[in-house]
């Protein structure tokens, strides 16, 4: 049975660049719809968030690049808490999938595997 599930991803950039979001961004989504073996017509929606010392551009803008035309995108920006991962950009994918939650896997890449070390390597 077809159902929506949320993927859920983050990674970290180098600096506050148009470039570097962008780039960061990109590795994410692919790797994300790679091993849970999603198209871009699966997609509901995507959310994405920036730690507040992301500015240069909106992350969503990577996921048009890659030609996700139809797919609704938003974002948003994360509270500031103080100690916690930076220069973070985090994606909550919704997804049209047969797959059971045990079967979706969670991607973080960069500094931003200390969120989540128990998902790191994940079901690939």
């Amino acid at each position: 049975m077809m159902v929506v599930r949320g993927i859920r991803g983050a990674t970290t950039t180098e600096a506050d660049t148009e470039e570097d979001i962008l780039e960061a961004t990109r590795e994410l989504l692919v790797k994300m719809v790679e091993v849970n073996g999603v198209v871009p017509d699966d997609i509901a929606a995507c959310l994405f968030t920036c730690t507040p010392d992301l500015t240069a551009t909106f992350p969503a803008a990577a996921a048009r690049s890659l030609g996700w035309t139809y797919v609704p995108l938003v974002g948003a920006s994360e509270m500031a808490v103080p100690g916690e991962v930076s220069r973070c950009i985090r994606v909550l994918m919704l997804v049209n999938t047969t797959r059971r939650p045990e079967e979706v896997t969670h991607v973080y890449l960069r500094d931003a595997q200390r969120l989540r070390p128990d998902l790191v390597g994940g079901r690939e």
